[in-house]
């Protein structure tokens, strides 16, 4: 238990860590003083030297995002949160947001301040009205305490936050589908260029960042960056939420410093469910190539995962056990994305649904032999030619399941169906964990 590095999650076990009271008493709201005390661009340089990648899944550097932002352009500049968390296996942000929402609130009000922003926005999941509560409340309090509004701790930098409720679409925690639907339009993909940074909401510089990634910016301000890079490894510094979810004994959020093992995960999750071992998994939800036992030992970081051939994504470790098949697994993430598929490109709404035809002819064992290649090759022709990767995330787990579990497809085509109980695979059978 030693490897965990509790700072995000630090209070969660307390009763009132939601409440302002409770945040100030750890330590809350300390961070803005001192970021308010600093020139703009001095807050700005300071978290792109500390190291903190984006933890919404393509770990771009957090500071020189912000860097972005044109300065002196006499336009309106905007700071939206992306809480839209919908990837299939994470599960991080709406515990954050229901155990610790006004550290979210604090780094809004220090990146707002730090990219000149009057005006910032959480764009949040209709579904979770549990959290949508909370984090209003939140809000509200902030407002009440006057860490929100006009003239904000007397240093003449006024921020409206406002809480936007999505309808609940896959598509939108793409960050200009989400700009899209926060103006009121359907939420698709823009072309890009221009890039959110010059032209995003209402056509204004706007930086767009994920929950966890704002979250961890107060603990960097107070602490300094020294203190954040000495955790991670060299090129993804800091501490990260672990999502381990499955055939584990015990699931739930690890925080922990980038680069600790799967290994070390599950043994701290109590190991595989009894009676049975590990089969495959996937290091960043279901949008990334999976792995198998082999990769146990990989560094849970950017570049140890890319390295084995994945991607570290969210960090929701979805854990399968060997009475899992493989088709099935992937067959039901692949109508996953059909139905999420916005249809505004071609490769995307047309080769999903193809994607689905023949994943489920493999599946009740009709298809053939040939089916695996014409798989690859409709993968080939959609992965990087759509607006968003929304397809590259569709054929991600199919490619990776042929390339480990090929015999596996094929015994289903001898086998004429699947040899696999369903019965056996569920991952809620409580008798099993224990």
């Amino acid at each position: 238990m030693s490897k965990l590095t509790p700072v995000l999650s630090a209070f969660w076990d307390q009763k009132d860590s939601f409440t302002i009271e409770g945040y100030k008493r750890n330590g809350g709201y300390k961070a803005i003083e001192k970021a308010l005390s600093m020139p703009e661009d001095d807050v700005i340089k300071l978290v792109k030297d500390s190291g903190l990648r984006g933890r919404g899944g393509a770990g771009f550097p957090t500071g020189m995002k912000w860097g972005f932002i044109p300065q002196g352009d006499n336009k309106e500049h905007y700071f939206v949160v992306n809480a839209d968390e919908s990837e299939p296996g994470t599960c991080k942000d709406t515990p954050l947001l229901m155990a610790n929402p006004h550290s979210l609130i604090e780094g809004i009000i220090i990146g707002s301040y730090a990219i000149r922003a009057n005006y910032a926005f959480i764009y949040i999941r209709g579904e979770v009205a549990h959290v949508i509560r909370r984090v209003q409340q939140a809000i509200d309090d902030a407002y009440k305490a006057g860490y929100l509004g006009k003239n904000i701790l007397g240093k003449g930098f006024d921020l409206e936050l406002v809480l936007h409720v999505g309808a609940g679409a896959y598509i939108c925690g793409e960050e200009t589908a989400l700009l899209d639907s926060l103006e009121g339009f359907r939420g698709q993909p823009r072309l890009r260029p221009p890039f959110p940074a010059i032209a995003g909401l209402y056509a204004r510089p706007t930086v767009v960042n994920n929950v966890e990634s704002v979250a961890s910016v107060p603990a960097i301000i107070d602490k300094g960056v020294e203190w954040f890079a000495a955790m991670g490894t060299e090129k993804s510094k800091g501490f990260t939420l672990y999502s381990l979810s499955g055939h584990v004994k015990n699931p739930g959020q690890f925080e922990a410093p980038l680069g600790i093992t799967l290994r070390e995960l599950i043994e701290m999750a109590g190991g595989i469910r009894n009676g049975h071992k590990l089969k495959f998994w996937t290091p960043g939800g279901s949008s990334t190539p999976l792995f198998t036992d082999a990769h146990l030992d990989t560094p849970l970081d950017y570049e140890g995962v890319a390295a084995a051939g994945s991607m570290l994504g969210t960090k929701a470790l979805q854990i399968f056990d060997e009475t899992v098949c493989i088709v099935r697994a992937v067959l039901r993430w692949t109508e996953f994305y059909k139905h999420e598929s916005c249809g505004k490109c071609t490769p995307c709404r047309e080769g999903t649904w193809w994607l689905v035809q023949i994943l489920q002819d493999l599946e009740s064992g009709k298809g053939e032999a040939k089916d695996l290649d014409k798989l690859l090759d409709l993968c080939d022709n959609i992965a990087g030619r759509s607006f968003c990767a929304l397809a590259d995330g569709a054929a991600s787990p199919i490619i990776s399941s042929i390339k480990y579990f090929r015999d596996e497809y094929l015994e289903h085509l001898k086998q004429g169906g699947c040899p696999f109980d369903p019965a056996k695979s569920t991952l809620f059978d409580l008798a099993e964990t224990r």
